[in-house]
């Protein structure tokens, strides 16, 4: 019979943390992505629906920021196998985030002030051209984060 010491409950506590932020930031992500977006873009012209989500990024990537670091934390502290392997994708994804939340976020939101609309700005604009750069690189490291996310879930 194994002992409740309490340093097993508290490693059991970890890993329970551990594995909620995980799940915390991978659904969070995957909601905003696949759902909330599209969504807003179905139901209101691009100009709105591009302002909402400009509205909504900051708090997206701080939720993602949050959850990496509790999961990354609370990993050190729990009792997981493949525990490197879990604190490398984990340090990758804030890593990601980090430059989505810091670097080029804060560039298309710049950019996408100087754009009067996107409506009526035509998609060969210099500053539509580089925006969708931006957005691209945006896109990409989302889907990192998300297929990393997967991975934890997948993995432990």
């Amino acid at each position: 019979m194994k002992e409740n010491t309490p340093s097993s409950n508290a490693a059991k506590i970890a890993a329970a943390l551990y594995r909620l932020a995980v799940a915390g930031w991978l659904g969070g992500a995957a909601l905003f992505t696949f759902i909330l977006t599209p969504i807003l873009f179905r139901s209101f012209d691009r100009d709105q629906a591009g302002a909402i989500v400009g509205y909504l990024f900051p708090g997206y990537f701080r939720w993602g920021l949050g959850c990496g670091l509790i999961a990354l934390a609370a990993l050190f502290m729990a009792k997981v196998t493949r525990r490197r392997l879990a604190a490398s994708l984990l340090l990758a994804m804030l890593a990601i985030t980090s430059i989505q939340a810091f670097i080029v976020e804060p560039k298309a939101a710049a950019l996408k002030r100087e754009i009067p609309s996107f409506e009526t700005t035509p998609p060969e604009h210099p500053l539509r051209v580089q925006f969708r750069k931006l957005h691209g690189i945006s896109a990409v490291g989302n889907l990192l984060v998300i297929g990393g996310g997967v991975a934890l879930v997948l993995l432990f």
